[in-house]
């Protein structure tokens, strides 16, 4: 069945980096175009950023040129790596198609703070 493992998150300073990856199964991941999204507490769910086949990106401007987002479709595997976090990046981060139409994984935690 379809499965989305995302992995990487923890506890950061303001000025760190940090890089999530997501293991996806069950569908055929290179075809399709894979995102990253974040969810805040009271706030909700968005895309902050999302990769085609052919590595085209999309980036939300409140990360852009501080995330840049990889895939690996060797590796049935997305990455988001972060740099320049600030506190307003916390929040649980997942992965995803783009439209999203799977079943959310777990998600991992990022937290920014001092």
């Amino acid at each position: 069945q379809v499965q989305l493992a995302e992995s990487g998150g923890g506890l950061v300073q303001p000025g760190g980096s940090l890089r999530l990856s997501c293991a996806a199964s069950g569908f055929s991941f290179r075809i399709y175009v894979m995102g990253w999204y974040r969810q805040a507490p009271g706030k909700q769910r968005e895309l902050v950023a999302s990769i085609t086949s052919g590595d085209g990106t999309y980036y939300a401007d409140s990360v852009k040129g501080r995330f840049t987002v990889s895939r690996d479709n060797a590796k049935n595997t997305v990455y988001l790596r972060m740099n320049s976090l600030k506190p307003e990046d916390t929040a649980v981060y997942y992965c995803n198609k783009a439209p999203a139409n799977l079943i959310w994984g777990q998600g991992t935690q990022v937290t920014v703070s001092s």
